[in-house]
């Protein structure tokens, strides 16, 4: 044991001949989780936090591991807790987030229950009461939330509880970061929004003057004139329904940087569905703002360790830039989790622009907790939320009557009714072959089919010259080689042929521009977003620009669509317009009325009523995306080999899986409550498959080459002696 002076001197954290003490590290941690809470007025609460999660270093046992450097485990974490759980008042809220600031928000449990915060607060630990010596406990003097009389309080208390552990866990990795690298790493947080509203200001200002409504670019520019004067409003709740073609994004970031400007606000976040429009929209911010501004973070992006792209690898912990750009996997998957990894970015989401971009797009499975969640960020931490699409769906009725949304879009009908650049027809039920006669007649057309299964049989009773299949049987790289190609071939100048079978990930994220659509009966939603493929840059007349909507005569099963596919055929029998701004209302409010319970399918919210918090058990429970998926990779180009090879050598990094998705199919395995094999099952017994590496959980590689098909990928039956499994 070291002494100082004759005192001992407890120290955090030794690096080599520099040492970093336990009341340094509180200190340190203390007050940027000060600084971090502050935002929403919860200052001495961060502080508490930081000076108390430590405390169990004080204990002899700690310092001799430190000292001695043995590989011993001695829990540090819970005395905190156990200290907060006798004072009086609220300090038991802090109970959750100083003992799990280092293996997650715990559930509450019950004692006997391993890894519960009650077993853990009942466990007999080291003597740490040193810490009096030095620690005095800090004061808490400010409620945790502003009680509203009408709700049960405990959700918003969980949620509390998730911003202030965010608070500490962020604030213990930079103040343990700075002592570790002795001060030497660099964090960049890109510049302020003034700087941001400036730049936009410069590249919209020969738009702005445009005052002709008569045209396209005239209205886009009302559009965009009305965000920026609307950013000036009051913080709150905001839509913008724009039509496909109005300018939305660029409008929506210039409402955003001047609402940022006008309220002091920290950053600007963009929530989409889906990581191809993604990457368009990041490539806009990054071309007005400058790439040191935009954080893109999400599965497919890849910061490399390097000195370039390290600051972009540290902001994309914490979500320390102006403008983020995330999914709405990452966004609410990070705010139900409870793990510090995942939650540290969290009260960087506090006094911040939200844009929910393809807002129809929330998960409906998870719309109420989504729902909850944005009505606390609203109520509680300062943020102004921008419901972003050309289908508002009907999430008012999720919030309560004070939340009303100020739409943003200048003659919003109006506006519509002039970006019109399509007629729908209803061509009732078809055969495959019939289908096939009519795409062969066509020259530059789309067909969108619900599954793959049908695009696939569809594509091989077309293929030919000029015809092409889209899937997610593709994986990226070559979905993405096909779209060019069907881009260039559109663009042709001497008129080549162009028919395109695919299922609905050509709805969004895709810039192409078809003369005729056709759309299998799906979601009112997917109807629209398929007709903005059909005379897109609008040079054709709208009564050549036909959308047709089918049936297929052989009915088929659609796994999570059946619901928005009979709800739009009611709408359609009753003889309503689909595409007016009331019958899309009433389509979504059908829709969530049908749903019923199952809007909170996993019963989210019941898991933190009456203070029995789950924490532990609502991060296992809230996935967007189901898990009863294997990824299969598929190693046919020469750069898929090379990166297998090394994945197989080196291991498999981050950085390195990252990669490896451009290459993978999802496909899904045999669930929990499933009678039949799926797709892997069969490929499994086929001997089609084989593990990446020893290990490697849930991630395989095909090693019948003839199962991947150039044209439409991978093959959803699979031939086991001699006959033919789906």
């Amino acid at each position: 044991m070291k002494r100082k002076e004759g005192k001992m001197e407890y120290l955090a954290h030794i690096d080599g001949d520099r040492e970093q003490s336990v009341k340094d590290h509180l200190q340190g941690t203390a007050d940027l989780a000060e600084e971090f809470a502050a935002k929403f007025g919860k200052a001495d609460w961060g502080y508490c936090c930081g000076m108390l999660h430590d405390i169990g270093k004080y204990s002899l046992e700690f310092q001799r591991k430190i000292h001695e450097n043995l590989n011993t485990q001695v829990d540090h974490s819970t005395a905190g807790a156990k200290v907060c759980e006798k004072l009086d008042g609220c300090y038991w809220l802090l109970t959750y987030c100083i003992a799990g600031h280092h293996a997650g928000l715990p559930d509450l449990g019950r004692k006997g229950l391993p890894s519960s915060l009650l077993e853990r607060l009942d466990k007999r630990l080291c003597d740490y009461s040193a810490f009096e010596k030095e620690i005095e406990i800090p004061q808490i003097t400010t409620p945790p939330i502003t009680m509203d009389p009408e709700k049960n309080p405990h959700f918003a208390l969980s949620v509390f509880i998730r911003m202030l552990y965010s608070c500490l866990v962020d604030a213990d990795f930079l103040d343990t970061e700075r002592f570790m690298s002795n001060g030497m790493i660099q964090r960049d947080s890109g510049e302020c929004m003034e700087v941001l509203l400036d730049k936009l200001k410069d590249r919209i200002s020969k738009w702005l003057v445009n005052r002709d409504d008569t045209t396209v670019n005239g209205r886009r520019s009302e559009i965009l004139r009305n965000c920026l004067e609307q950013g000036k409003a009051l913080k709150g709740l905001f839509q913008l329904t724009v039509p496909t073609g109005g300018g939305k994004t660029v409008a929506s970031l210039a409402f955003a940087l001047q609402h940022a400007v006008e309220h002091h606000m920290d950053r600007v976040i963009y929530v989409i569905p889906y990581t191809s429009i993604i990457e368009q929209n990041a490539q806009v911010f990054r071309e007005i703002l400058g790439n040191e501004n935009v954080l893109e973070n999400h599965s497919n992006v890849d910061y490399e360790i390097s000195e370039d792209f390290k600051p972009m690898q540290l902001a994309a912990e914490n979500w320390d830039k102006p403008v983020v750009v995330t999914t709405n996997v990452q966004f609410f998957e990070s705010l139900y989790a409870n793990k510090s990894s995942k939650c540290r970015k969290l009260h960087n989401i506090v006094n911040s622009v939200i844009i929910f971009d393809e807002a129809q797009m929330l998960p409906p499975n998870y719309l109420k907790p989504c729902m909850a969640m944005i009505e606390e960020l609203l109520q509680q931490y300062g943020t102004s939320i921008v419901l972003c699409t050309a289908t508002q769906p009907a999430l008012q009725q999720f919030l309560p009557e004070k939340y009303v949304a100020r739409e943003l879009c200048p003659r919003r009908e109006e506006q519509f009714r002039f970006f019109e650049r399509v007629t729908y027809q209803n061509i009732d039920t078809v055969t495959e072959e019939e289908m096939a006669e009519k795409l062969q007649q066509e020259w530059h057309a789309l067909c969108i089919v619900n599954t793959r299964k049908r695009a696939q049989r569809l594509y091989e009773r077309l293929q030919g010259e000029g015809v092409y299949h889209l899937s997610t049987t593709m994986y990226p790289a070559h979905r993405r080689r096909v779209l060019a190609e069907i881009g260039e071939r559109l663009k042709d100048e001497t008129g080549k042929k162009c028919i395109v079978i695919s299922t609905s990930l050509v709805e969004a994220g895709v810039d192409l521009d078809f003369a005729s659509v056709y759309r299998e009966l799906a979601g009112v939603d997917s109807l629209i977003q398929a007709a903005g493929r059909c005379n897109r840059n609008g040079e054709r007349g709208k009564e050549k620009s036909i959308v047709r909507i089918f049936q297929w005569e052989d009915k088929e099963r659609v796994s999570g669509q059946r619901q928005q596919i009979d709800t739009t055929k009611n709408l359609l029998e009753e003889g309503r317009d689909i595409t007016a701004l009331d019958n899309i209302t009433e389509y979504f409010r059908r829709l969530y009325r049908i749903k019923g319970e199952s809007l909170d399918m996993k019963k989210i919210l019941e898991k933190f009523d009456g203070g029995d918090y789950q924490f532990a058990t609502v991060a296992k429970d809230f996935k967007l995306i189901e898990e009863n998926t294997v990824t299969v990779y598929i190693d046919q180009e020469p750069e898929a080999k090379a990166l297998l090879q090394e994945i197989r050598q080196q291991g498999l990094t981050k950085s390195r899986m990252r990669k490896a998705g451009q290459y993978c199919v999802s496909v899904r395995k045999k669930g929990e409550y499933e009678k039949r094999n799926m797709l892997f099952d069969e490929m499994y017994r086929a001997g089609m498959l084989e593990e990446v590496y020893s290990g490697a959980k849930d991630f395989w590689v095909l090693t019948q080459e003839e199962q991947y098909r150039e044209n439409t990928g991978l093959k959803l039956e699979v031939e086991l002696g001699g006959m033919m499994m789906f």
